[in-house]
């Protein structure tokens, strides 16, 4: 009998939330993680295969006898990891380059959405300093300043001032922070934000059930923006008409226009979207599962993962059972972040957590867990509804003993 493998590419939770998923499935026999972290390492085998190597990543697919691919990062997907596997013949779960550019490419989504008659906020595209900052300062207030390319999620300014705007756009233009680039400026849309993330395949689509993130650093949203600080699932206040217009107004046409355009999509679309006073638009696509939401909803998956990937790759029907209760997680970043940071501090009592703890930027040295990145770990619990699933986080949360450690207290504030 064929021994069904599975390569999981990328090291963060994100990564550990499919990896549990997929550790859960009957199916699968055995998993890799490339190059994985302390805590996926006691789910899986870890490999030492950078993301973007994709050369080293398909000749260990090959070699292993590796039966499914499954792409965490944007910057794998940039790289063209499914391309390489796809001429070499492996079946991998993931957007080729070309389709990816819904995220890498901020002004390409933007001109997908505005020929496809998807809702999104009005926008300009610069690549000089001078020109866009002669347009925003003769604008209202706040703008958003989007880099055209990938900047791990924090590329994105919301300016409420106009020195904040120039600053933004001396940032990305003249400094190039994050590389030789354009911006996408935007017009500011108000409402609250929810993550929608869909399986596609083709024309396919399987909807993920709802998450909201936490993008501000402090409580009260605070502070500058950074990856995500907590999310939770399902998300109480978006109705299933919302829900449903959504899917048909938005992830439909984007998937079909993907096909058209001769880039047919088969992965995660990830709607980063706003309930405005004209229903639901689009603040950003992403090309791949979201982070910290996937550590929230797929643990809230009923049906086999492993199961659902192959229906994709496949292009066949699937439906996605859930389970009914809600989890939140809260993430622990080192003091400092989105900013500079120091690593290497121990982290003790994991022991002591009941809740599932997912590892983003861990590292193990002689038994010892460390703190190796800006997002260390975040923890999450499930309740019967979203305000048991929060007090047994916090609960949870505080029983993680580090020095340089913090968190927020009051993740799914707005659903609360």
């Amino acid at each position: 009998m064929q021994m069904n493998k599975v390569l999981v590419i990328g090291s963060g939770g994100r990564e550990h939330a499919i990896v549990e998923a997929l550790s859960r499935s009957p199916k699968v026999d055995r998993i890799y993680c490339a190059p994985g972290n302390a805590g996926i390492a006691v789910l899986a085998e870890c490999v030492k295969i950078g993301v973007e190597d994709v050369e080293a990543l398909s000749e260990f697919a090959e070699e292993n006898g590796i039966t499914l691919t499954v792409v965490g990062p944007e910057a794998a997907l940039a790289a063209g990891v499914v391309n390489k596997f796809k001429e070499k013949g492996l079946r991998i779960f993931g957007p080729t380059k070309e389709a990816a550019r819904i995220e890498s490419s901020k002004e390409f989504a933007k001109e997908m959405m505005e020929k496809y008659n998807v809702p999104t906020a009005s926008y300009r595209v610069f690549d000089e300093f001078a020109p866009a900052w002669e347009y925003v300062r003769n604008r209202p207030l706040p703008a958003v300043i989007k880099y055209d390319g990938l900047a791990a999620g924090k590329g994105v300014v919301v300016a409420l001032s106009y020195e904040e705007a120039e600053n933004a756009l001396k940032d990305m233009l003249l400094d190039a922070s994050f590389g030789k680039g354009r911006v996408v400026v935007e017009d500011f849309l108000s409402g609250p934000e929810f993550s929608f993330m869909c399986v596609v395949s083709g024309e396919k689509v399987y909807p993920l059930d709802l998450a909201q993130d936490h993008k501000r650093a402090y409580d009260g949203d605070k502070g500058p923006n950074t990856g995500g600080m907590g999310a939770y699932s399902p998300v109480p206040f978006i109705s299933d008409e919302v829900r449903d217009i959504a899917l048909e107004k938005i992830i439909r046409p984007v998937a079909k226009g993907l096909v058209k355009e001769g880039v047919s999509f088969t992965g995660v679309l990830y709607g980063g979207l706003i309930l405005t006073d004209e229903g639901p638009k689009v603040i950003e696509f992403n090309a791949r599962f979201g982070d910290p939401e996937t550590e929230v909803v797929l643990p809230r998956m009923k049906s086999d993962i492993y199961d659902l990937f192959n229906a994709a790759i496949d292009g066949k029907d699937y439906e996605i059972i859930w389970n009914p209760e809600a989890v939140l997680g809260i993430v622990l970043a080192s003091n400092g972040y989105p900013g500079s940071y120091d690593k290497g501090f121990e982290i003790k009592g994991l022991d002591k957590v009941t809740g599932s703890v997912y590892h983003m930027g861990t590292a193990e040295k002689e038994g010892r867990i460390l703190t190796a990145g800006g997002r260390v770990m975040m923890v999450t619990a499930k309740g019967e509804n979203l305000r048991d699933a929060q007090g047994k986080a916090l609960e949870e949360a505080a029983k993680i003993q580090c020095d340089n450690l913090f968190y927020r207290k009051d993740i799914g504030k707005q659903a609360l």
